[in-house]
């Protein structure tokens, strides 16, 4: 297959790699290029072999496997136009984990690692880009995220940039000086101090330096522990607090709006900054992530191949209606929006505090394509600390009076009433707290399908219900008040329908309720659209459809009517 340089131009100026570069230089890039072509089933690469060739898919696709514990090739993922790989042969690491094969005839454009070297001396910037998706493909092998669909290709990942961690470390980095400082001062005025007050001292000094260690261990790991995704489907923001919450945002590619990078001077001096990714229902941010402008092209790649499936998704089924009315034979069509997924696969994923309590008092649980929400368990404790309390107290001087009676019988004749009448006073007290349990279980939110419902019970008393259309929802806000809700992560989140407001209040990860309504509201908007263009596709295909018709019809009439005038012609020589 031969490509001209105007053809590899066009197709380079699409990949992130090559985001911000000339077109003379991507001219240069694209004469440095090697057109090879696999056919189905050919080995690209091979585990044991060396590789020093960088790869792009002109066309075709190809299937990535790796050798398991049981030295079975898996597949592990697929990638399709537009994608590459051996990037870390251009570095000079020569092994190859993985094989690739052709999954169908398939048209590279490859790179020597000779002559990558020669570009990245006449295009600096070449080499930031391929460093950003080599650390990238790095940092996905080490990690593993069970939720990602088989299909599901991870193109950049990243976490905040260095200089967050850095500036998180260095006030318990300096606090240090506190327990060195108090050591060296007991060992220096040891002799005038007691052995009791140098030793709590000492003691002292190992406390404070143990917890600035811990302090250290948690803002490393708590800082480890944020991810920013880009994959084939979609992009997430992961985001977890040690021991506080766990938190997944996201959205299909689909469904992106723009792409906008922000910097300050000194991220621009030490190359970070925020990737905002504004979406059909909110924003998505990256904040504080290195190389933002690369990191913002990944984004914009992937998004426009996502309009591009959309797109063609759209043609098919149109074509698929047209074939079915004029009797063709049917042809699968894969759709470009599955409404039911995006109902499905929800962000939020409880912390081990949550956990904990969640076999008692459920805070979130699914039934069908209901999703329900209760207040925080600490709203709960605010309700029933006073009967719980007073329980406890009449239980505790009921069991300390048993005993007694049963240790000394006859020295306390007045134990038995007074037993008794605590016993007694315990029931109302229980019932209380089983009122105050009853009232916070039955104040509810839910999501359904088409509408959430804000649902207000009292025991033995009215049931109050509210509810709106997911359509009528203009915005939804979510926060956090207080160090309380901020340790604990609950809060409420604001949803503006035409002009009230319903609040879901003191739920658990409010941000996480927020995601779970969008995403309800987004697969009812995509549910619409499916619908609208499903009836825009049969109008049209009508029209084809009765055109198709129509002009068989007259070429069937033409056809009929030329015999019969030749014919007809023949006669009148004869005569």
């Amino acid at each position: 297959m031969d490509i001209n340089n105007p053809q590899r131009m066009l197709f380079l100026k699409k990949i992130h790699l090559f985001h911000g570069l000339q077109d003379d230089q991507i001219g240069t890039i694209a004469s440095a290029l090697e057109v090879e072509t696999f056919p189905v089933g050919k080995d690209i690469l091979k585990s044991e072999g060396k590789g020093d060739r960088f790869y792009l898919i002109y066309d075709g696709d190809v299937g990535v496997t790796k050798k398991n514990k049981q030295t079975k090739q898996n597949e592990i993922s697929t990638l399709v136009t537009g994608d590459h790989f051996a990037e870390e042969a251009l570095l000079g690491d020569n092994s190859q984990p993985a094989v690739v094969i052709a999954r169908e005839d398939t048209t590279t454009l490859s790179l020597t690692r000779e002559k990558y070297r020669e570009l990245i001396k006449q295009i600096p910037i070449l080499k930031i880009n391929f460093e950003v998706t080599i650390a990238s493909q790095h940092l996905a092998a080490q990690k593993q995220f069970n939720w990602l669909e088989p299909e599901e290709v991870i193109y950049f990942l990243a976490r905040k940039h260095q200089v967050l961690l850095w500036q998180a470390l260095t006030t318990p980095v300096i606090s240090m000086v506190i327990p060195v400082a108090l050591l060296v001062l007991v060992s220096l005025g040891q002799a005038a101090i007691s052995p009791v007050l140098s030793k709590v001292a000492i003691i002292t000094a190992m406390v404070v330096f143990l917890i600035i260690v811990g302090v250290i261990i948690w803002r490393w790991i708590d800082w480890g522990n944020d991810y920013y995704i880009v994959t084939s489907q979609r992009v997430i923001w992961l985001e977890k607090v040690v021991g506080i919450y766990d938190s997944r945002q996201e959205a299909p590619l689909s469904t992106v709006l723009s792409v906008g990078v922000q910097t300050d001077q000194f991220g621009r001096w030490m190359d970070y900054g925020d990737v905002i990714i504004r979406t059909f229902v909110g924003k998505i941010i990256f904040h504080h992530v290195g190389h933002p402008h690369q990191a913002g092209a990944i984004v914009e790649e992937y998004w426009s191949r996502a309009k591009a499936r959309t797109r063609k998704s759209d043609m098919d089924a149109m074509q698929q209606n047209i074939r079915q009315k004029l009797g063709l034979p049917a042809e699968q069509v894969v759709t470009a929006e599955n409404a039911n997924a995006l109902i499905t696969q929800s962000p939020y994923k409880p912390s081990a505090l949550a956990m904990a309590f969640s076999n008692i008092f459920k805070l979130r649980y699914e039934v069908g394509s209901i999703i329900t929400y209760r207040k925080h368990w600490i709203v709960l404790v605010e309700n029933v600390w006073q009967p719980t309390a007073l329980f406890i107290t009449g239980l505790a001087v009921v069991i300390w009076r048993a005993i007694d009676w049963i240790m000394h019988p006859a020295s306390t004749p007045v134990d038995r009433p007074i037993i008794a009448i605590v016993g007694v006073v315990l029931i109302p007290i229980f019932l209380w707290w089983l009122y105050q349990y009853i009232d916070w279980r039955n104040d509810i939110y839910q999501v359904t399908e088409d509408q959430i419902l804000d649902i207000n019970k009292t025991p033995l008393g009215r049931e109050e219900r509210k509810a709106a259309p997911l359509d009528n929802i203009l915005t939804t806000a979510s926060q956090r008040i207080g160090i309380l809700q901020v340790m604990w992560n609950y809060g409420d989140v604001l949803i503006t329908v035409g002009g009230a407001q319903l609040v879901f209040e003191d739920v658990m990860d409010p941000s996480s309720v927020q995601q779970d309504l969008d995403r309800r509201r987004l697969a009812q908007q995509v549910r619409k659209k499916q619908s609208e263009a499903a009836a825009e596709r049969e109008r049209v295909a009508d029209w084809f459809v009765t055109y198709h018709r129509s002009v068989d019809e007259m070429r069937k009439k033409q056809e009929g009517q030329q015999p019969s005038e030749e014919n007809g012609n023949e006669e009148n020589k004869v005569k």
